[in-house]
């Protein structure tokens, strides 16, 4: 026991941290520098988008005097703009909350409607790309609502599909 005193110098006000607090202190530095290299190893930080966040609500409406398919957009959330898609849909772009576009099944004429905006002028006749939908006096597809941030990152919003029948 003398050996072990004549070691250990001054006494025990001068003595250095007692060891299991030396012991916690070095896990925790091994842990907290193990995850910053993992982070630039990884490159963690860099690689993470904001997604795109907005609020649309999308309603079908088959009845036999309408058919329709109407979106509106009830929050902008971080997106720039809300693009609407689909397999008959050309290039349509909401922006703003309160924003609505309706697309119109008419089928005295077995054709979609030109869309019409609540904020916007009608568009372009996409006629062109319905006749691959229509079978059988059916028209039925998918239109999809994509929200696009200010850092162009695609988010879809929302999703529903559709199928009118020529009631008539």
């Amino acid at each position: 026991m003398k050996s072990i005193k004549n070691k250990l110098v001054g006494d025990k006000d001068e003595r250095a941290v007692s060891p299991v607090i030396g012991v916690i202190l070095m896990v925790a530095i091994t842990v907290i520098l193990a995850a910053v290299i993992a982070a630039f190893v990884l490159d963690m930080g860099d690689s993470i988008s904001n997604e795109a966040q907005a609020g649309v609500e999308i309603d079908v409406t088959d009845t036999s005097t309408t058919q329709e398919v109407q979106v509106s957009v009830t929050s902008m959330g971080n997106s720039e703009t809300i693009d609407i898609r689909g397999d008959w849909v050309g290039d349509e772009s909401l922006s703003q909350s309160g924003d609505t576009v309706t697309f119109v099944w008419d089928n005295s004429s077995g054709e979609m409607a030109d869309p019409h905006h609540d904020h916007n002028d009608w568009v372009d006749d996409n006629s062109d790309n319905w006749g691959d939908l229509i079978e059988d006096d059916e028209f039925s597809g998918t239109i999809t609502a994509v929200g696009i941030t200010d850092d162009e990152v695609e988010t879809q919003i929302a999703s529903e599909d559709f199928a009118f029948e020529d009631d008539s």
